[in-house]
């Protein structure tokens, strides 16, 4: 099953590529809110599994928003593959990887223009992206894919000068500038998917390849994930896990490289979909 976000409603996303409202298609058994529907997944995947649905309608994609808009926690994930360590300049993380926060104020959808912060060094990220569907508390790794609602593309974008200036590293504030946490176009569920633990994703930036990679190459995959920052917090439905970025990214190439006005960077993910982002001085 695929849904969306069209709109600020929650959808979903049928064979022909037409968008099915859920609140209209239920008769109002699911209101219209994409985030609200977390609260309840286990109950709309049934729903929409033995429903008959209608004619869905067609749409633009500039018109789809994240399909998790507002989670109550965005963790993101560093060094979760070797070689972006390596590129990075850190050892590889054994028991724990690095867990940070975007915050939610950040959050776009998948075709959005970004405007780039005066005087700095704006790098991408392209990772998969795992929303929570259940609450977990302590999971075990062989138990944690039913607790994930579905599979997404983001974009960690990274504004590097503040990220990496002062005493102490400044991550989530150097990466949730506005439009740096896009999502979407769809989220899918993993069931949806022909191997939901070896995914191709990649972007490009003005059409030449820049990071390609695999998330059978995650060292944490999804439920280890899932397990590890569970055994410490509770993960609640809707919450967002982004799960790393394979190497390419600007800061470490030689030269190092940044966004500059005028890039499109378009991320993928295998099975799901794509993102646009236009970047503007």
């Amino acid at each position: 099953m695929r849904t969306a976000n069209l709109s600020g409603r929650l959808v979903i996303i049928t064979d022909d590529e037409t968008a099915v409202d859920v609140e209209q298609a239920s008769d109002g058994l699911f209101g219209p809110d994409p985030q609200g529907v977390y609260e309840r997944w286990a109950d709309f995947r049934a729903w929409a599994a033995g429903s008959d649905l209608p004619d869905g309608r067609p749409f633009a994609a500039a018109d789809l928003g994240s399909p998790a808009p507002a989670p109550r926690q965005v963790l993101a994930v560093g060094l979760n593959y070797r070689a972006h360590a390596d590129e990075s300049g850190f050892a590889v993380p054994d028991s724990l990887p690095p867990v940070f926060t975007k915050y939610v104020s950040s959050i776009t959808g998948p075709v959005t223009q970004v405007r780039l912060p005066d005087g700095g060094h704006t790098d991408w990220e392209v990772e998969l992206v795992a929303v929570i569907g259940e609450h977990a508390y302590q999971v075990e790794e062989h138990d944690a894919w039913p607790y994930v609602a579905g599979l997404t593309v983001g974009q960690d974008i990274s504004e590097r000068i503040t990220q990496l200036t002062g005493p102490a590293p400044q991550f989530g504030l150097g990466k949730s500038y506005p439009g740096f946490t896009p999502m979407g176009p769809y989220l899918v569920t993993p069931d949806a998917l022909a191997d939901s633990d070896d995914l191709e994703l990649g972007c490009t930036i003005n059409g030449e390849e820049v990071q390609k990679g695999r998330t059978r190459d995650l060292i944490f995959s999804v439920p280890a994930l899932v397990s590890r920052i569970s055994a410490i917090l509770p993960l609640r439905p809707g919450d967002v896990i982004f799960t790393g970025t394979p190497a390419g990214v600007g800061l470490g190439r030689t030269p190092q490289r940044w966004l500059t006005d005028g890039d499109v960077l378009v991320s993928h993910v295998e099975g799901i979909g794509e993102l646009r982002q236009t970047f503007r001085a």
